[in-house]
Parts: C-alpha cells; sequence; structure tokens
C-alpha cells in the first residue's frame, strides 16, 4: 500500500511538472494572438478566469466565468479587413457595451458567446481566402450553390440503416416546407421526425427545434394514437409535451391562426384525460376516443411540414393536423438537419422554399441594387434600419428590387441598412458577408440573431442612425413590410416637428400579456405596472434625431432600460425622457397596416417577395397603393 501510494505521488508531482511547461511555453493568450486567424486557436469565449476583469455569468451554467475581455477580443479584435469590407461593421465597433449588458435580456450571454464562435470561423475563412490558400476543390465548391433552392431524395431510406437524414446548409425560413411521402410498417408503425441545430462544440447531440412523434398505438397516457410534439436541449432537457388530440380541450390554441391540433374526436365524445393517470396505460380509460387519425399502418402518406410566422404547420394529404408554435431560441433558421427514424417506409423527402442567395454574377442591373455610399456632404434626413434575419435573403433582394428604389432612397436623402445578427452556421456566415461587400446595404450585429434580442437591433439602428449618419429622423421596419418612402418623408414634412416625435401606427391602451402561452408574454418581474405606456407597432416607426441620440447615450451610461418586446421598448424609453421633462408628441398613422395589405396603406406588412413585387408593379403602373389581388 506505501508502495502504490509513493508511486502515485511521484507520478503527481511529475504531471505538475509537464502542465507547469506546457502553459510557460505556450500560454494560451499569446498563441492566440500571433495567430488570431488559425481555425486551430483557442477561442477566447471559452476561456474561464478567477480573476482580472468583470465578468458575466453563463445562465446555463453558473459555475462558468467568462472574462469580459476574452470576449471583447474575440468580437472586437482589430482584423485585416479593407476599408470596403469595414463598411458592415460601422454599427458592430459601436456596440462593445452590449458585453456588460448580456444578462438584461433572455440568451444575450449565449447569443455574444455564439457570434464569437462564428465571428472567428468567418474571419478564418475571410483571412484564408486573401492568403490564396483555397485549393482547386474549394474553389470549385465555392463556384456551386451552397444555399440550394430545394433538396430531394427518392427511395430515401438505406435498406440497413434505420433512420434518414437530409442535411439542410443554409436553414428554413417563412414558407420553407419538408415533404415526406412514406408508409408506416414494422410492428408497431410509429415513426418521428426531428428537425435538429447545429451541435455545439463539445456537446454530443444537436438541439431538437421539432420533435415530430407519431405513435399509432398510443403512449404511456392513452391507447388510443398520438401524435406528440415537443422540443430539447442539453440545457434545458425536453420541453413540456404538445399533444394531438391534447390531454384537456383548453390544451388547443392557435398558431398562425390555425388549431394546435385538429380536432380527433366524435362531437359527442367530451370525456377528457383522467387526473389520476400518473403515466399508467390502464387509465387511459376515459380518455378522449379518436375518430380520425391522419397516419395508419400500411397506408401512404404524404406529409408536408411547413414554415409559417408563428410556428410549423403540418398537412397530410392535404389536410392540416397539428401547429406548433417556436420556442425560445429554437427558431427555424437554426434547423440544419431532418431526420426520420422508426417504423416507416421513406419513399421520398423534399424540401423545398429554401433559403437561397442570388448570384451577383448572374443579377441584372447589379449597380442599381447597391446602396448608395454615405457622404458628409450631404445630410440624411431619414435613416431606415430594417431588421432581417441571416438567411432571409429573398427577402432582403425584394426590397432592393422595390421600395428601396424611391428616388429619395437613390438620391441618398434616405438611408436604408438591413440589421443582421450572426448565424450558427458557416455557410450562412458566408454567404451574407459576400451579401453585404456586394450590395454594400447591411450591418452585421455582433451576436446570434434570437428573437429574445431584437431591442439590441433596436438600439443599433438608433446607433447608425445618429452616430455613424446624422439624420434628422430613424426608422425602424421589417424585411417583411413594404414601405411607401416617399409617402412617409412627406407625412413628416406634413408634421414639420423635429424634436420629440414619435410616428407610428400608436397603441395608446394595451397591457402586458400575462398568458405563458403568448409570444408576447411579459411576466410581473419584467413589467410590474397594468399597462404599458404609448408605442408604435414594429413594422413601421419614426422617431426623431433627440429621441434616437438619447436612447444611444442612456445605454452607454447604463439608464436604458432593456425589454424583450422592441417597439413597447422604444415607447417605455420615450415614455422616461418624457418624465424627466421632453415634451413629446404621438403622431398617429392609420395607414400603417401590421396584418397584411389594405388599399391607400402607408406600410404593408406580412408581404413575401412575390408581394412586395407585384405591390411595387402597381405602383408603377397605377400610381396609387393598391393591393395584390385587386383588380
Amino acid at each position: 500500500m506505501k508502495k502504490w501510494y509513493g508511486g502515485a505521488l511521484v507520478a503527481s508531482l511529475f504531471m505538475l511538472l509537464v502542465l507547469r511547461y506546457v502553459v510557460l511555453k505556450n500560454p494560451v493568450e499569446e498563441s492566440y494572438l500571433m495567430n488570431p486567424f488559425s481555425s486551430n486557436a483557442t477561442n477566447p469565449l471559452e476561456w474561464v478566469r478567477i480573476t482580472g476583469s468583470p465578468t458575466v455569468q453563463y445562465p446555463v451554467n453558473a459555475s462558468q466565468v467568462i472574462s469580459v475581455d476574452a470576449i471583447a477580443f474575440s468580437l472586437f479584435a482589430q482584423r485585416n479587413l479593407s476599408e470596403g469590407e469595414q463598411q458592415s461593421l460601422f454599427t458592430w465597433n459601436l456596440l462593445k457595451n452590449l458585453i456588460n449588458h448580456s444578462h438584461a435580456l433572455p440568451n444575450g450571454v449565449e447569443a455574444i458567446k455564439e457570434a464569437g464562435s462564428a465571428w472567428n470561423g468567418l474571419m478564418a475563412l475571410v483571412q484564408e481566402k486573401k492568403l490564396g490558400y483555397a485549393n482547386e476543390n474549394s474553389s470549385k465548391k465555392a463556384k456551386e450553390k451552397q444555399c440550394p433552392h430545394f433538396l430531394n431524395k427518392m427511395n430515401a431510406k438505406e435498406p440497413d440503416k434505420s433512420d434518414y437524414k437530409l442535411r439542410v446548409p443554409c436553414g428554413l425560413t417563412q414558407g420553407s416546407s419538408i415533404t415526406i411521402i412514406g408508409i408506416p410498417n414494422g410492428l408497431l408503425g410509429d415513426f418521428r421526425i426531428d428537425l435538429t441545430g447545429e451541435a455545439l462544440p463539445r456537446e454530443p447531440d444537436p438541439p431538437i427545434i421539432l420533435h415530430y412523434n407519431v405513435r399509432l398505438h398510443g403512449d404511456k397516457m392513452t391507447e388510443d394514437p398520438v401524435i406528440v410534439q415537443n422540443t430539447w436541449t442539453i440545457a434545458h432537457d425536453w420541453g413540456e409535451e404538445d399533444r394531438c388530440p391534447p390531454s384537456t380541450p383548453d390544451k388547443n390554441r392557435k398558431v398562425d391562426e390555425l388549431d394546435q391540433c385538429i380536432k380527433l374526436i366524435s362531437k359527442d365524445d367530451n370525456r377528457t384525460v383522467s387526473p389520476h393517470s400518473h403515466g399508467s396505460r390502464k387509465s387511459s380509460v376515459g380518455l378522449q376516443r379518436v375518430k380520425y387519425f391522419p397516419f395508419k399502418h400500411g397506408s401512404l402518406f404524404v406529409a408536408t411540414l411547413r414554415v409559417g410566422s408563428e410556428g410549423i404547420q403540418m398537412t397530410v394529404d392535404g389536410k392540416h393536423i397539428t401547429s406548433f408554435a417556436y420556442r425560445e431560441t429554437l427558431e427555424p433558421w437554426l434547423v440544419s438537419e431532418v431526420r426520420i427514424s422508426g417504423d416507416l417506409k421513406l419513399i421520398s423527402v423534399l424540401a423545398s422554399g429554401l433559403p437561397t442567395s442570388e448570384d451577383s454574377d448572374l443579377t441584372v442591373n447589379l449597380e442599381a441594387l447597391k446602396a448608395i455610399p454615405l457622404s458628409h456632404q450631404k445630410p440624411v434626413d431619414l435613416f431606415i434600419g430594417v431588421f432581417s434575419t441571416a438567411n432571409n435573403f429573398k427577402r432582403r433582394m425584394a426590397l432592393r428590387r422595390t421600395w428601396m428604389q424611391y428616388p429619395e432612397v437613390r438620391s441618398g436623402t434616405v438611408a436604408v441598412r438591413f440589421f443582421v445578427g450572426m448565424h450558427k452556421n458557416q455557410i450562412v456566415n458566408e454567404e451574407l458577408w459576400n451579401e453585404a461587400q456586394t450590395y454594400g446595404d447591411i450591418q452585421l450585429m455582433p451576436f446570434v440573431d434570437y428573437y429574445s434580442l431584437i431591442t439590441w437591433k433596436t438600439l443599433a439602428i438608433c446607433t447608425f442612425g445618429t452616430e455613424v449618419v446624422s439624420a434628422k429622423f430613424v426608422m425602424k421596419t421589417d424585411d417583411d413590410a413594404f414601405l411607401r418612402v416617399g409617402e412617409v418623408v412627406a407625412s413628416l414634412s406634413r408634421i414639420s416637428m423635429t424634436r420629440g416625435l414619435l410616428y407610428g401606427l400608436i397603441n395608446s391602451d394595451s397591457q402586458p400579456h400575462r398568458s405563458t402561452d403568448s409570444k408576447w408574454f411579459i411576466s410581473p418581474e419584467e413589467w410590474s405596472e397594468e399597462k404599458y405606456p404609448p408605442w408604435a407597432h414594429g413594422p413601421g416607426y419614426v422617431v426623431s434625431y433627440d429621441i434616437a441620440k438619447a436612447v444611444y447615450n442612456r445605454f452607454n451610461e447604463g439608464r436604458l432600460k432593456m425589454f424583450k418586446l422592441e417597439d413597447v421598448a422604444m415607447g417605455i424609453w420615450i415614455d422616461d425622457m418624457k418624465k424627466e421633462g421632453l415634451e413629446v408628441r404621438y403622431e398617429k398613422e392609420e395607414r400603417i397596416f401590421i396584418e397584411g395589405c389594405k388599399d391607400g396603406y402607408v406600410i404593408a406588412h406580412h408581404q413575401g417577395p412575390r408581394e412586395m413585387m407585384c405591390l411595387w408593379q402597381k405602383l408603377q403602373e397605377t400610381k396609387r397603393a393598391r393591393c395584390c389581388g385587386d383588380p
């Protein structure tokens, strides 16, 4: 025993000496500074420090402490970029304080950490191309379509494999769909469809954005066939199940105006799940009895998962079956793979409506689509910041071809920029970088694009509108909003108010959503009052320069309350300014339509690329604001 103890002690001392030698020989900071673009370089976001500069806590693992300096170095270090390349980073370089306030919004710390990793990967690729390291194969691959519009596979499942995987290289976006043709077979006929994201470094499994589980013979809660939808992440495990049919009638809510689950029971059967089931199959007596079920053992089906604005819908043989609302940080743009497994004879899989970038070599009249360069000699009357996500390539192109062609925009008196966060997928980031360099109208954000962080984009728009350009007015809109720029400029001129102005569809009597099922749920801890102060709906609103400037200043002074609903946040900020003496004018514009298009619109929301082109054509032909579908 003594001999064993002595040997262990010697071995331990030897390992300590080796470790000390390695650390002294090659310290982490030195190795990273020597080669910041190396793909093998240590990501500073992963450094753990006990002492030193102020730190932020990673919410998933409170024991892990990340150095603010390390995060800042990763995202804001000087890079070998040309003057033209740096134009997409004007706002990025003014948002360093986000790191110190990353805890103020849900998922803020994660988004900044993940952006650091994505940014290092993108910059390594950019540097590699500059140094001419790209070989013949990578050059050939670059010419191929990295983000295809559709993918399909016939006779999809291999005979010797129990599952099938379809890689989706650039994620999904609104309007994307996955169509599966198959026949439930085998012993039970149960099968699963998983839409998964990218696995994070050192994590064995990727997050599941949608888990669609078809159980033809029920489960522990029922003996009837059932569809179970859910999500999974390594941090939070499985979420709350969405069941179809639901366990209780009140669980069936609307997603994109469609039922979460169609009625699968007979009209005269109102029996519900026993509250004392305790997961026992025998307790299923008294459950709702299924009258119709879309999947049957041995029967062919055609099922389509379609991406909506609020969630993902499933149709089977042309009939709507289920809807599943997006959950926090699990959004469709994150999807990187479709996985199908279980007792299923898979005949074909088709992914269509995928986000794809446009080949600039084939773009007609490319120069007319590029942003007008900013000039200190020519002041900007109105700056418009557009919310967009990285893989919304088609929407941005539609805007460039439509309302961004207004004379006010092409003359430079109105400037427009897209505000886009980083993507977790390197292919998407590369396509986005190339797009930014081609058109000169994209401002990259130093965080990953989660919906809970859109208020940071509002801050970024105010920053660009006052610090990069000094615009009289600053406007926020979305990439699915059609905007009559000329009418907005004319309205601001008629109002003739250059200070303390909020122009838009003003809501002066709204309350926080307290239901946890709501996309806009706000807890009493986030907002304790019964009502919000006046605010303008997000598809389009304008503030005067002094308000935008105050937003930027207050943020840097640590006096800006972060609130995850960005349009309400602007109303809260303005109300705080009002309490401190600012005279505010709330100018309500009734012609802003937040649920689609109506004739005479100033802004028409929820317009896809085709609708954008149609609206623009009608404007050119009739000189009137007429909606598509009208004679």
